[in-house]
């Protein structure tokens, strides 16, 4: 394929027509890596609360991408000598950010594998990709790493106002129809500026920043922590638990799953794991929302009651009951509610499936972190909480936390013809 063809246009729901800029660019959004990502659900199960919700991580890549490159035009406009090797490489690094993410994304990291975060396999994916382009991507991987000696690059791609967050706030705002998510990026990025190789907001772009913070505070609650989304996660991970607890277990009736899949299923994998076993990278970069799906549809028709009710509960969106509380719930409603399910006939080793507890977190802005800060008229850089005039930035650094509970309400209208355990007179009651 000749150069000329690898400058792509393409067009974009949220920015319009975007640039692919250079041929490695291509390259990389080409490989198989990258295009898995197309099969990667950018919002997990967010779609049983909002129909749209069907983006991927690839089109979040593209317009991370996209956005780093309106960052490296406004700084260099601004007299800052960034190289082309510069923008190429930190364009590079934002594009393969969330290459790392598994089948769900975040829903299943802590139950896919042994306490490895996406970031990690995103790094071990970029060094497979530098070595299969013979070292191309040396400067990505230490703008990613936070290695490289101009710090700001790596703030730009992880940090609390960098081009991740830019993007996704946008782009799920606008798939999800919450107009909350909408920041004004543009406006943002043309307010950056650099004071001594860090990353800096002009004072004229705080009340961007404002509406940047307030928005990811509101996104978090309406969207990524909706009570209804929070269900259905869950009911998600007790299901991908009870099929690795039959898989594992000898003598268990089989359970279907791919094999790359089954890999990860059966074997606790560890970072450590992903070093020094290239085969469970291998099978890693296989992996997408289809193989679970594919699964889900499967486990409704296995015998083991918990892993069909749970599945066949997914696929009719059937899902749990859920509330949410302030305070942690006290120890006689969770008794009552286990008392409800012991009246359908469910025994005890199956409770665990059917009554989830947890909590959830949301903080918009955390000053223990890489700060956000604003250049003063005068050139001073203060933080963000002390140059705006809004009190309700200090209290978007107050980190508010969220218990919630659900459980099977109308666990007895499952699966009745092949359910031995429950009473089919007897059904949950709201409390």
């Amino acid at each position: 394929m000749s150069a000329s063809n690898k400058k792509k246009i393409l067009n974009d729901p949220v920015y319009g027509f975007i640039t692919i800029p250079t041929e490695l660019l291509f390259d990389l959004v080409e490989h198989p890596y990258f295009q898995r990502l197309r099969r990667i659900k950018q919002l997990g199960l967010s779609e049983y609360v909002y129909p749209g919700a069907l983006h991927t991580r690839f089109h979040h890549a593209l317009g991370a991408m996209h956005l780093m490159g309106q960052a490296m035009s406004t700084l260099q406009s601004k007299g800052h000598a960034i190289s082309s090797d510069e923008c190429e490489a930190a364009q590079i690094a934002i594009l393969l950010h969330d290459i790392g993410h598994g089948p769900f994304s975040h829903v299943l990291e802590c139950c896919l594998l042994d306490s490895v975060p996406h970031e990690q396999i995103s790094l071990l994916l970029m060094h497979e990709l530098n070595r299969q382009f013979n070292g191309a991507l040396s400067l990505a991987i230490q703008m990613f790493e936070g290695t490289y000696e101009r710090t700001f690059f790596h703030q730009l791609i992880s940090s609390q106002l960098d081009m991740d967050r830019m993007d996704y706030l946008n782009r799920d705002g606008y798939y999800t129809g919450v107009a909350e998510g909408a920041i004004g990026a543009e406006r943002i990025i043309k307010m950056l500026d650099l004071v001594g190789d860090q990353l800096v907001v002009e004072a004229k772009g705080i009340l961007s920043v404002e509406n940047f913070l307030n928005a990811r505070r509101l996104m978090y609650w309406q969207v990524y922590l909706h009570k209804t989304s929070i269900c259905a996660e869950s009911m998600l991970i007790q299901t991908l638990r009870r099929a690795r607890f039959l898989i594992r277990q000898a003598g268990a009736e089989p359970v279907f799953a791919s094999a790359s899949f089954r890999l990860f299923l059966h074997d606790s994998v560890s970072l450590t794991d992903f070093q020094t076993n290239r085969a469970y990278l291998t099978a890693f970069t296989m992996l997408d929302d289809f193989d679970v799906w594919a699964c889900i549809k499967e486990w409704a028709l296995h015998p083991d009651f918990v892993l069909s009710s749970l599945s066949q509960m997914l696929l009719d969106r059937k899902l749990f009951k859920i509330m949410l509380s302030t305070e942690p719930f006290a120890g006689e409603f969770l008794t009552e509610l286990e008392s409800q399910l012991h009246r359908t006939g469910l025994p005890d080793d199956m409770l665990s499936y059917f009554l989830v507890e947890g909590q959830a977190t949301n903080a918009a802005y955390l000053p223990s972190e890489d700060r956000i800060r604003i250049k003063l008229k005068s050139g001073k850089v203060i933080d963000i909480a002390d140059a705006s005039d809004l009190s309700n930035i200090q209290v978007l650094t107050n980190i508010v936390r969220r218990y919630y509970v659900c459980w099977a309400k109308e666990l007895s209208g499952v699966r009745q013809s092949v359910n031995p355990y429950l009473n089919k007179s007897t059904e949950l009651t709201d409390l």
